[in-house]
């Protein structure tokens, strides 16, 4: 035998010769809550050992069956499995924290003080970027303006993007880089909010943010690695230990992989390739990616994008909305592009996940899929639609009869129960954000926040789905409380189902033997706690494979 296989050899064995006699970690005196066998069930004790859970059960049990174990006392905290967002955006959370935040401004008045003090503060930067204004929070009753931007910042082009992620604010100066005028077309999908003498107001809708996109400096991928490490650092502290990348690029996936390869993927990632363009064709060319960095990563699924959001009226409806008769929305394909994309992503073995929030688009989406699996099927691949929000009562049916998944957002509910009605009328409402009528089919709902549109914060999701209130309590019996979830099943959503939804129900979503011990410590019990309260609940601690990876108040935990 070889000098170098023997002495492999005699590694491996040492290693084995560890795991055999390692001790486990017995984590005890807390109040655990867990799904077994689809009911929910309580312990004091939780044993893991390498990463993965032995058993849970009586934590003075579990100290007579495993006396070696070192323990860690939990101080009579609530135990959770790790929490799990089945939609959101990773990088573009972690570029939140260098860009201009107008999420909580109530007027334009505020925006413009906040913005105009960034640029003064950020003088050395090209572009102002931001995020997360709302009209409708303004009670503005319009978009807002180029001119009232630039009373802001004239010096330097800005760009804001909406909320919902489906509008561009734009000063003339970021107007004037893109070459918009009022020769400019409106592009497939998008539109060019105009002014009466047809000269472009400040405002592009959809694929017409790509007008200014294109000009905008690219960041660096120490950029990319910066906003990567910022924004696990912020799940990390909600208690997020798994989450669906809703439409990463080839160099996205570059970096999460390089993250995971140095220990660094603290957050497990389910990346979905962002449409069926060249990324697809350079990402899916080995076929699907599962388990990468030791089940850290993976890559097995893609993003096509259906149409916009409500509140910018982009979202694709049947018929005109009911506050503006002269838009129906937007199709971002037609319905020959999106079976074919469907067909694309099925046939090479990757599950769909497919945006829809108007009833159009859900509809369009519901026929790709039945030609799709006609075609070439796929129908195993548990194939979801994101948002699944303004749906005709027809159609949702065809959810269940295709084995679709809805991935729903809660918080989207009570974020837009502000205007949704006023959008769509008193009887389009009744097939939207309707969680317990997709529940008493069997559809499974895997739970979301889509961040950075609204709070990362799951414990928010968990509060929206079982009150549907705001944390102010209004309305007072809920918006809609008809659709409202019960609080299992709310749990569920944020943990087995989001597992199922990403194909990891054997490894994620439960404290059950074998699975990851991936777990947190919360402040209060969640399962005791007024409905109202829930949104109050604090991580303590998280923990990825029987690793701490945040704890409350410690030098590295985020603030």
């Amino acid at each position: 035998m070889k000098k170098s296989v023997r002495t492999s050899l005699l590694a491996l064995a040492a290693m084995a010769a560890l795991q055999v006699h390692a001790a486990p970690t017995l984590v005890e005196s807390v109040q655990g809550y867990t799904l077994q066998n689809d009911k929910l069930a309580t312990f004091s004790g939780l044993v893991f050992d390498h990463g993965k859970v032995i058993a849970t059960g009586d934590a003075a049990a579990l100290r007579s069956q495993y006396p070696d174990a070192t323990r860690i006392d939990g101080k009579g905290k609530t135990l959770l499995p790790g929490l799990i967002d089945a939609h959101g955006h990773v990088f573009r959370l972690g570029f939140k924290t260098t860009e201009i935040s107008l999420s909580d401004t109530r007027s334009l008045q505020e925006a413009q003080s906040r913005i105009r003090a960034y640029g003064q503060k950020n003088p050395q930067r090209q572009w102002l970027l931001g995020y997360g204004w709302n009209q409708v929070n303004w009670k503005l009753g319009r978009f807002p303006t180029a001119a009232e931007l630039d009373a802001a910042v004239s010096d330097r082009p800005v760009r804001l993007v909406r909320v919902d992620g489906h509008a561009a604010w734009l000063n003339t100066k970021a107007l004037q880089a893109a070459g918009i005028t009022r020769d400019t077309k409106d592009p497939v999908g998008g539109r060019i909010e105009r002014d009466a003498s047809g000269n472009p107001t400040g405002v592009l809708v959809d694929k017409a943010m790509a007008l200014v996109n294109g000009v905008i400096p690219p960041y660096s991928d120490d950029d990319r690695r910066a906003a990567l490490s910022a924004a696990l650092s912020h799940m990390n502290g909600l208690g997020l230990t798994a989450v669906g990348d809703a439409g990463v690029t080839v160099t996205d996936d570059r970096i999460y992989r390089e993250f995971a390869d140095q220990g660094k993927l603290t957050t497990r990632i389910y990346a979905m390739i962002r449409d069926t363009g060249d990324d697809f064709k350079a990402l899916s060319a080995k076929g699907p990616v599962i388990g990468y960095g030791n089940d850290r990563y993976h890559l097995r699924s893609v993003k096509l994008y259906g149409d916009g959001a409500l509140g910018s009226r982009g979202a694709a409806l049947m018929e005109p909305y009911t506050d503006d008769h002269a838009h129906s929305g937007l199709l971002f394909m037609s319905d020959a592009a999106m079976q074919a994309s469907v067909k694309a992503a099925l046939k090479a073995g990757f599950q769909v996940n497919v945006h829809a929030i108007g009833d159009k688009t859900n509809h369009q989406v519901l026929d790709a899929m039945e030609v799709a699996y006609k075609d070439v099927g796929g129908r195993e691949l548990r194939n979801r639609i994101e948002h699944a929000q303004v749906v005709s009562l027809p159609d949702i049916p065809r959810f269940k009869a295709l084995d679709l998944i809805a991935s729903m957002q809660p918080t989207h509910a009570t974020s837009d129960m502000n205007m949704a009605e006023d959008r769509i009328g008193k009887e389009r409402i009744k097939g939207a954000y309707a969680w317990q009528t997709f529940l008493k089919q069997g559809t499974v709902i895997a739970g979301g926040s889509d961040f950075p549109v609204e709070s990362a914060n799951p414990f928010y999701g968990l509060h929206a789905a079982v009150t549907r209130t705001d944390h102010e309590g209004r309305p007072i019996h809920g918006w809609h409380p008809e659709e409202a979830m019960t609080l299992p099943q709310a749990f569920r959503a944020f943990t087995l189902d989001a597992a199922f939804a990403q194909h990891q129900e054997k490894t994620l979503g439960s404290l059950e033997p074998g699975k990851w011990a991936d777990f947190i410590l919360v402040d209060r019990d969640l399962f005791k706690v007024a409905p109202a309260d829930i949104w109050k609940i604090q991580v303590e601690q998280t923990w990825v494979a029987g690793e701490k990876v945040f704890e409350k108040g410690s030098p590295s935990a985020p603030r």
